[in-house]
Protein backbone atom coordinates (compact mmCIF):
# COMPACT_ATOMS: atom_id res chain seq x y z
CA UNK A 1 0.00 0.00 0.00
CA UNK A 2 1.52 3.28 -1.12
CA UNK A 3 1.14 6.42 0.94
CA UNK A 4 -1.02 9.10 -0.67
CA UNK A 5 1.58 11.68 0.30
CA UNK A 6 4.85 11.85 2.22
CA UNK A 7 5.31 14.99 4.33
CA UNK A 8 8.68 16.22 5.63
CA UNK A 9 8.69 17.87 9.05
CA UNK A 10 10.76 20.99 9.69
CA UNK A 11 11.88 19.51 13.01
CA UNK A 12 13.06 16.35 11.25
CA UNK A 13 11.28 13.08 10.64
CA UNK A 14 8.96 11.93 7.90
CA UNK A 15 5.17 11.63 7.86
CA UNK A 16 3.69 9.25 5.26
CA UNK A 17 -0.03 9.93 4.99
CA UNK A 18 -2.62 7.27 4.13
CA UNK A 19 -6.15 8.41 3.28
CA UNK A 20 -9.15 6.09 2.81
CA UNK A 21 -10.87 6.34 -0.59
CA UNK A 22 -14.28 7.26 0.81
CA UNK A 23 -15.58 9.34 3.73
CA UNK A 24 -12.90 10.33 6.24
CA UNK A 25 -14.11 10.18 9.87
CA UNK A 26 -10.99 11.64 11.47
CA UNK A 27 -7.22 11.44 11.45
CA UNK A 28 -4.78 9.40 13.53
CA UNK A 29 -1.10 10.01 14.17
CA UNK A 30 0.60 6.62 14.53
CA UNK A 31 3.79 6.37 16.61
CA UNK A 32 5.48 2.99 16.04
CA UNK A 33 7.65 1.44 18.72
CA UNK A 34 11.28 0.41 18.71
CA UNK A 35 12.70 1.52 22.05
CA UNK A 36 13.52 5.00 20.67
CA UNK A 37 16.26 3.04 18.84
CA UNK A 38 14.37 2.48 15.59
CA UNK A 39 10.86 2.83 14.12
CA UNK A 40 9.21 -0.59 13.80
CA UNK A 41 7.70 -1.03 10.31
CA UNK A 42 5.10 -3.58 11.52
CA UNK A 43 3.57 -0.85 13.70
CA UNK A 44 3.43 1.69 10.89
CA UNK A 45 1.85 1.04 7.50
CA UNK A 46 -0.15 -2.08 8.58
CA UNK A 47 -1.69 -0.06 11.41
CA UNK A 48 -2.48 2.79 9.01
CA UNK A 49 -4.20 0.27 6.75
CA UNK A 50 -6.31 -0.98 9.67
CA UNK A 51 -7.43 2.56 10.52
CA UNK A 52 -8.15 3.30 6.85
CA UNK A 53 -10.50 0.31 6.80
CA UNK A 54 -12.42 1.99 9.63
CA UNK A 55 -12.63 5.28 7.74
CA UNK A 56 -9.75 7.09 9.44
CA UNK A 57 -6.95 8.90 7.64
CA UNK A 58 -3.63 7.84 9.15
CA UNK A 59 -0.15 9.31 9.24
CA UNK A 60 2.88 7.32 10.43
CA UNK A 61 5.39 9.41 12.36
CA UNK A 62 8.89 8.28 11.40
CA UNK A 63 10.51 10.23 14.23
CA UNK A 64 14.21 10.71 14.96
CA UNK A 65 15.71 7.84 16.96
CA UNK A 66 18.85 7.44 19.05
CA UNK A 67 22.04 8.32 17.17
CA UNK A 68 24.66 8.35 19.90
CA UNK A 69 23.22 10.98 22.22
CA UNK A 70 20.00 11.22 24.25
CA UNK A 71 16.99 12.38 22.26
CA UNK A 72 15.38 14.51 24.96
CA UNK A 73 12.39 16.46 23.68
CA UNK A 74 13.09 16.02 19.95
CA UNK A 75 10.59 13.19 19.27
CA UNK A 76 7.91 15.10 21.20
CA UNK A 77 8.66 18.23 19.16
CA UNK A 78 8.20 16.19 15.99
CA UNK A 79 4.94 14.73 17.28
CA UNK A 80 3.70 18.24 18.04
CA UNK A 81 4.57 19.47 14.55
CA UNK A 82 2.91 16.42 13.01
CA UNK A 83 -0.27 17.00 15.03
CA UNK A 84 -0.30 20.65 13.94
CA UNK A 85 0.02 19.64 10.28
CA UNK A 86 -2.73 17.04 10.56
CA UNK A 87 -5.08 19.39 12.41
CA UNK A 88 -4.67 21.91 9.60
CA UNK A 89 -5.12 19.30 6.88
CA UNK A 90 -8.18 17.69 8.51
CA UNK A 91 -9.78 20.71 10.12
CA UNK A 92 -12.97 20.14 12.13
CA UNK A 93 -12.28 16.42 12.37
CA UNK A 94 -11.25 14.53 15.52
CA UNK A 95 -7.51 13.91 15.82
CA UNK A 96 -6.26 10.78 17.54
CA UNK A 97 -2.81 9.55 18.47
CA UNK A 98 -1.99 5.84 18.57
CA UNK A 99 1.33 4.53 19.86
CA UNK A 100 3.01 1.18 20.42
CA UNK A 101 5.65 0.35 23.05
CA UNK A 102 8.15 3.27 23.09
CA UNK A 103 5.90 4.86 20.46
CA UNK A 104 3.18 4.54 23.11
CA UNK A 105 5.37 6.66 25.37
CA UNK A 106 5.63 9.23 22.58
CA UNK A 107 1.87 9.14 21.93
CA UNK A 108 1.16 9.48 25.65
CA UNK A 109 3.68 12.35 25.83
CA UNK A 110 1.71 14.07 23.06
CA UNK A 111 -1.50 13.51 25.04
CA UNK A 112 -0.08 14.90 28.29
CA UNK A 113 2.75 17.32 27.44
CA UNK A 114 1.81 19.15 24.24
CA UNK A 115 -0.05 22.48 24.37
CA UNK A 116 -3.81 21.99 24.30
CA UNK A 117 -4.15 23.56 20.84
CA UNK A 118 -2.21 20.66 19.27
CA UNK A 119 -2.99 17.94 21.78
CA UNK A 120 -4.91 14.95 20.34
CA UNK A 121 -8.57 14.58 21.22
CA UNK A 122 -8.15 10.85 21.98
CA UNK A 123 -5.26 8.45 22.56
CA UNK A 124 -4.82 4.73 21.97
CA UNK A 125 -1.80 3.17 23.69
CA UNK A 126 -0.86 -0.39 22.81
CA UNK A 127 1.55 -2.16 25.20
CA UNK A 128 2.99 1.30 25.96
CA UNK A 129 6.10 2.39 27.82
CA UNK A 130 4.84 4.86 30.43
CA UNK A 131 7.02 5.04 33.52
CA UNK A 132 10.75 5.58 34.01
CA UNK A 133 10.62 4.28 37.57
CA UNK A 134 13.41 1.74 38.22
CA UNK A 135 12.04 -1.78 38.40
CA UNK A 136 8.97 -0.87 36.33
CA UNK A 137 10.43 0.79 33.26
CA UNK A 138 11.68 -0.42 29.90
CA UNK A 139 15.26 0.64 30.59
CA UNK A 140 16.46 0.77 26.98
CA UNK A 141 13.77 3.27 25.96
CA UNK A 142 14.82 5.72 28.66
CA UNK A 143 18.53 5.18 28.06
CA UNK A 144 17.91 6.36 24.49
CA UNK A 145 15.54 9.15 25.44
CA UNK A 146 17.21 10.56 28.56
CA UNK A 147 20.67 8.99 28.74
CA UNK A 148 22.21 6.64 31.25
CA UNK A 149 23.18 9.49 33.61
CA UNK A 150 19.59 10.68 34.05
CA UNK A 151 18.51 11.90 37.47
CA UNK A 152 15.54 10.88 39.59
CA UNK A 153 14.01 14.22 38.61
CA UNK A 154 14.37 13.37 34.91
CA UNK A 155 12.69 10.03 35.52
CA UNK A 156 9.81 11.64 37.37
CA UNK A 157 9.32 14.25 34.62
CA UNK A 158 9.12 11.61 31.88
CA UNK A 159 7.03 9.12 33.88
CA UNK A 160 3.80 10.02 32.19
CA UNK A 161 1.45 8.88 34.92
CA UNK A 162 2.76 12.00 36.70
CA UNK A 163 1.70 14.24 33.78
CA UNK A 164 -1.98 13.25 33.65
CA UNK A 165 -4.45 16.03 34.45
CA UNK A 166 -8.19 16.54 34.08
CA UNK A 167 -7.54 17.82 30.53
CA UNK A 168 -5.76 14.66 29.37
CA UNK A 169 -7.77 13.17 26.49
CA UNK A 170 -9.81 9.98 26.88
CA UNK A 171 -7.45 7.05 26.45
CA UNK A 172 -7.73 3.39 25.51
CA UNK A 173 -4.95 1.12 26.76
CA UNK A 174 -4.45 -2.35 25.28
CA UNK A 175 -2.02 -4.85 26.82
CA UNK A 176 -1.36 -8.56 27.15
CA UNK A 177 -1.00 -10.13 30.56
CA UNK A 178 2.02 -12.13 29.38
CA UNK A 179 4.01 -9.12 28.09
CA UNK A 180 7.60 -9.80 29.19
CA UNK A 181 9.16 -6.76 27.49
CA UNK A 182 7.24 -3.80 28.92
CA UNK A 183 5.72 -4.59 32.33
CA UNK A 184 1.90 -4.27 32.22
CA UNK A 185 2.12 -2.03 35.30
CA UNK A 186 3.05 0.76 32.88
CA UNK A 187 -0.51 0.77 31.57
CA UNK A 188 -2.20 0.31 34.94
CA UNK A 189 -0.28 3.29 36.38
CA UNK A 190 -1.51 5.49 33.53
CA UNK A 191 -5.08 4.23 33.80
CA UNK A 192 -5.14 4.83 37.56
CA UNK A 193 -3.89 8.39 36.99
CA UNK A 194 -6.66 8.99 34.43
CA UNK A 195 -9.27 7.83 36.94
CA UNK A 196 -7.82 9.93 39.78
CA UNK A 197 -8.07 12.99 37.57
CA UNK A 198 -11.64 12.30 36.47
CA UNK A 199 -10.94 11.72 32.77
CA UNK A 200 -14.10 10.18 31.29
CA UNK A 201 -14.44 7.57 28.57
CA UNK A 202 -11.19 5.71 29.29
CA UNK A 203 -10.72 1.96 29.03
CA UNK A 204 -8.03 -0.58 29.94
CA UNK A 205 -8.22 -3.94 28.20
CA UNK A 206 -5.95 -6.77 29.30
CA UNK A 207 -5.80 -9.85 27.09
CA UNK A 208 -4.62 -13.15 28.58
CA UNK A 209 -1.91 -13.62 25.97
CA UNK A 210 -0.35 -11.90 23.00
CA UNK A 211 3.05 -10.88 24.34
CA UNK A 212 4.71 -7.74 23.07
CA UNK A 213 5.04 -6.30 19.58
CA UNK A 214 3.32 -7.12 16.34
CA UNK A 215 1.02 -4.12 16.10
CA UNK A 216 -2.44 -5.13 14.90
CA UNK A 217 -1.07 -8.06 12.88
CA UNK A 218 -3.99 -10.54 12.75
CA UNK A 219 -1.71 -13.60 12.68
CA UNK A 220 -0.76 -12.91 16.30
CA UNK A 221 -3.20 -14.12 18.93
CA UNK A 222 -5.78 -11.48 19.93
CA UNK A 223 -4.49 -8.98 17.36
CA UNK A 224 -7.77 -9.11 15.42
CA UNK A 225 -9.66 -8.43 18.65
CA UNK A 226 -7.37 -5.49 19.47
CA UNK A 227 -8.01 -3.88 16.10
CA UNK A 228 -11.78 -4.28 16.41
CA UNK A 229 -11.75 -3.01 20.00
CA UNK A 230 -10.05 0.23 18.95
CA UNK A 231 -12.78 1.06 16.43
CA UNK A 232 -15.50 -0.04 18.87
CA UNK A 233 -14.07 2.22 21.58
CA UNK A 234 -13.86 5.19 19.24
CA UNK A 235 -17.52 4.67 18.47
CA UNK A 236 -18.43 5.19 22.14
CA UNK A 237 -16.84 8.63 22.34
CA UNK A 238 -18.53 11.97 21.64
CA UNK A 239 -17.38 13.74 18.48
CA UNK A 240 -15.36 10.74 17.33
CA UNK A 241 -17.20 10.78 13.98
CA UNK A 242 -17.26 6.98 13.94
Amino acid sequence: MQANEVLRLESGGVLPLYVPPKTVRGVVLICPGGGYQWVAPREGEPVARAFNAGGWAAAVLEYTCYQGKPLGKLPLKQAGEAMHVLRQRFADMPALTCGFSAGGHLAASAATMLPEEVRPAFAVLVYPVITAEPGKCHKGSFDNLLGTDRTAGDEAQWSLQNRVTASTPPTLLLIADDDRTVPPVNSTLFYEALKRNGVKGCSLRIYPSGGHGGGFNPDRIYRTAWRADVLDWLGTLPNSAS
